[in-house]
């Protein structure tokens, strides 16, 4: 009995119910497209072609009114799909006006936030008015933490744990993990009241427990009071945080279960689980529909930065160090938040491609598909549409259920799915004359009575079954027609591209060259290539023409080769296209040459080089000649001729001078000469600066007057000698 067939097998495939096959083909055939099964006779009454349904079950328009708050439509859709083709629903979104808000505030307590929660303090009315931009029912929280209270995070000395902090001038709690202060509430006088009783506390090391504080917020539904409206968590701190795996620094092994354990205080007891995950954080804010700001301080930006892009949903600003700012930037992370819509789809099967197009702007639609939905600068009340396209690649095996939600935004649009792989078959037609009356025709296919057999019950079987499939069985082989065909009433139909009477021959299996069966110059027969006209070789490769292998001189491969597959294989010592190349030609005939220099004087070198020279005839050309070939004496080429001999032509080589006296010479006349114009610019140069020199000094001394005066401190020498003797 013929079971339904799957309908995956390409896109805008029809399925056949009556039979239209060909002897021999198999049941499967009856599966194709439409054009297909036209081409082949099918009666379009015959082709069963079911398309893609799609049911709406829900679909509120978008509303913003208090008591019936509509952001996401459709809500609920059902499809049929075929495998394999694509269907293209739209789906809109548009922000409400003054939809509700619950805040909840995290803090870090650790001993360097003390500026910060001193501000944090007076700013509860404030936070409460900004928000108040956005809508008129908002409800604000308070939770705090430090860290795991065990070394290396928390001092277990008694006087350190009672009073973390570093000085007895600041009045100081022991530290913890985390507590929820106070729950979600309307009343920012209550919010104020809360916080100005917290007192600051202190750790050992820099990073936090921020991650054991964001899971317990994001879990404890109850005691944190979190309603389905708009959800944000405002995560401060002025230090990065510990992660998954930093609790073995204090033997705490087990991961966290994700689950809330406050205790009746809202306190939680950070020693018995690992810090949460960065990946399983981001899971559970997401489940939850809640929207995380980091308002850290510039130091750790970046590090936080890093840790926004793995969560869904979130933004970082830089707090001042104080916190003096922390209202704005929860303002315009708020901005930040709701201004970028993300439409994604959750749980959606295996086999089935979900992909988007975005029109956030009638003036720039969205052109290409892609894994989700994104707008951004999006303004309240603005909607926005989304083509989703939906794609299975497999039959399912039941009806699935998946669903689309906007990042951060508790409502979803349910949608269900089945897959059309079953033929929907007419009722059961028994002694159908399709079956020649000998069977019952079901979904196209016929089911023989007892004493028939073949594809339309139209063989009797008037011996036995076993004595009918020996007929298809080659050399008492096990297998019915080599396994590649059907036996019917003895005789066997072949499938594919088998043929032969026992579907023994593969007309797809015969030998290929340059990826073509047979070359492309035939056809295969039974594993051997028939080759066309003008072709020949085991894969019809060669072709039996020679006009590739003649030169202009009409000589076969110059002489030296033979043409196969027209194309010249050269005989030894011979190369180039048409063979006309000798290799090595210089020197496979330089003893030919060496010959001929020593017995040129003595007759005719044809003869007496014969041995040497064979099979080149020896042509000596007069004049100076540029041939690549040389000897001690001689220059010569060797060439082929058009009618394939081979012609040696020499001559003389020119003489020379010995290079090596001229070389000397060269270089004792070269140092000559530069040392005697090395001597005559030193004593021009020299030459110049004596006459400048002197020029200098008849300059100076034409220049210089002399004068006759006297020096008033010059006085002339007189001596008067007296002669005792003289008398006046």
């Amino acid at each position: 009995m013929y079971a339904p067939a799957k309908l995956h097998r390409v896109p805008q495939e029809a399925w056949m119910c009556m039979g239209f096959l060909k002897p021999g083909e198999s049941s499967e055939r009856r599966c194709d497209t439409d054009e297909s099964l036209t081409s082949r006779s099918c009666d379009k009454a015959n082709i069963v072609n079911p398309h893609a349904k799609q049911e709406e079950l829900k679909n509120s328009d978008l509303s913003n009114k208090a008591d019936n708050v509509v952001q996401l439509k459709p809500q609920n859709l059902q499809f049929a799909l075929r495998v394999g083709v694509p269907h293209t629903f739209r789906v809109s979104f548009k922000r409400a006006e003054g939809y509700p808000i619950d805040l909840y505030y995290l803090m870090d307590l650790s001993f360097s936030m003390k500026d910060d929660l001193d501000m944090i303090k007076n700013l509860g009315q404030d936070i409460v008015n900004i928000l108040g931009t956005f809508t008129k029912d908002i409800r604000i929280g308070f939770g705090s933490f430090v860290d795991k209270v065990t070394l290396p995070y928390v001092s277990q000395v008694k006087a350190k744990k009672n009073h973390p902090c570093p000085s007895r001038m600041y009045s100081c709690q022991p530290a913890f993990s985390f507590k929820s202060i106070l729950g979600l509430t309307r009343d920012a006088a209550d919010f104020t009241r809360e916080v100005s009783r917290q007192r600051i506390s202190g750790n050992l090391d820099s990073p936090e427990a921020g991650f054991d504080a964001i899971m317990q917020a994001a879990v404890c539904q109850d005691v944190i009071g979190w309603k389905n409206v708009t959800r944000i968590l405002v995560y401060t701190s002025d230090d990065t945080f510990h992660i998954a795996g930093d609790g073995r620094l204090a033997g705490i092994y087990e991961p966290h279960d994700g689950r809330c354990h406050l205790n009746g205080s809202g306190f939680y007891n950070g020693n018995r689980f690992d810090y949460p995950s960065i990946g399983h954080l981001s899971r559970v804010l997401t489940a939850n529909n809640i929207q995380l700001i980091f308002a850290v301080t510039k130091e750790s930006f970046a590090a936080y930065k890093v840790l926004s892009n793995l969560i869904p949903q979130s933004v970082v600003g830089i707090l001042e160090n104080d916190s003096s700012n922390v209202v704005q930037l929860i303002s315009e992370a708020y901005n930040n938040l709701h201004s970028t819509v993300f439409l994604e789809h959750h749980e959606a099967p295996q086999g089935l491609e979900v992909s988007y197009q975005s029109h956030c702007d009638l003036s720039r639609d969205g052109a290409t598909w892609q894994k989700k939905g994104e707008c951004v600068n999006v303004k309240i009340n603005q909607q926005v549409d989304f083509t989703v396209r939906l794609n299975v690649s497999e039959c399912l095996a039941e009806k699935t259920q998946f669903h689309l939600k906007v990042q951060g935004i508790s409502e979803r649009l349910k949608i269900t799915v089945e897959t059309l792989c079953d033929c929907n078959c007419k009722p059961k037609e028994v002694s159908s004359e399709h079956c020649s009356g000998h069977g019952t025709l079901s979904c196209g296919s016929c089911s023989c009575d007892s004493g028939f057999l073949g594809q339309r019950c139209e063989c009797e079987q008037t011996e036995g079954t076993a004595s009918l499939d020996a007929l298809c069985r080659q050399n008492d082989s096990p297998e019915l027609c080599s396994g590649h065909g059907s036996c019917e009433c003895g005789v066997c139909r072949c499938r594919g591209s088998h043929s032969g009477q026992f579907c023994q021959c593969d007309d797809n299996n015969c030998e290929r060259h340059n990826n073509a069966l047979c070359g492309g110059n035939g056809r295969c027969d039974c594993g051997e290539c028939k080759c066309s006209p003008g072709y020949t070789g085991s894969a019809c490769q060669c072709s039996t023409r020679t006009d590739k292998c003649r030169t202009g001189a009409n000589v076969t491969c110059s002489g030296r080769g033979k043409c196969q597959c027209n194309r010249c294989h050269c005989d030894q010592d011979f190369g180039d296209l048409h063979c006309s190349a000798i290799i090595n030609a210089c020197s496979r005939f330089e003893k030919c040459v060496t010959c001929i220099s020593k017995n040129e004087a003595k007759g005719d070198v044809q003869e007496i080089c014969e041995e040497q020279c064979h099979p080149a005839q020896l042509y000596k050309v007069s004049g100076p000649k540029d041939f690549p070939c040389s000897n001690e004496s001689l220059t010569y080429e060797v060439k082929l001729s058009p009618d394939g001999s081979i012609q040696l032509h020499y001559t003389d080589l020119p003489r020379s001078i010995d290079k090596t006296y001229v070389i000397i010479l060269s270089s004792v006349l070269g140092i000559i000469f530069i040392g005697v114009a090395v001597i005559l610019i030193c004593r021009l140069l020299l030459e110049m600066h004596y006459r400048r020199e002197y020029h200098s000094f008849l300059k100076a001394q034409e220049q210089t007057v002399w004068r006759d005066t006297n020096n008033p401190l010059f006085q002339n020498a007189t001596t008067t000698v007296m002669n005792p003797l003289h008398d006046d």
